[in-house]
């Protein structure tokens, strides 16, 4: 486990949508795993889902007694960004606001670099 403050931030409104997913789940040691995959309209995919388990080589980053971590082929493509959680018109979900990505697509759940 490796802490990374600077390199990935976890905004307060995303933090708290994990606290709130958390209680529903009755797992306090739930973690936001945020990962890359190849695909999607744009080359790559963020992809989220919560882990209770940390793997070898994962980076760590915190927003008050959250947690968020990040395998370490997708941290490369994550350096600098923030995951936030947005309300809107169509629908909520966790989003990611990457300056490394060249591209998006119009859903903004794919990027290219």
């Amino acid at each position: 486990m490796s802490e990374q403050t600077a390199a990935l931030a976890l905004s307060d409104k995303a933090a708290e949508k994990v606290r709130k997913l958390r209680e529903g789940e009755n797992n306090p040691a739930l973690k936001l795993r945020v990962y890359i995959t190849g695909g999607g309209c744009a080359g790559f995919s963020y992809g989220f889902t919560f882990d209770d388990v940390e793997k070898e080589g994962d980076s760590h980053f915190s927003n008050g007694d959250v947690e968020m971590l990040v395998d370490p082929m997708s941290f490369q493509y994550l350096v600098g960004s923030e995951v936030d959680y947005v309300e809107g018109l169509n629908g909520s979900q966790f989003v990611i606001h990457n300056p490394n990505a060249q591209s998006t697509c119009g859903c903004g759940s794919s990027f290219s670099i």
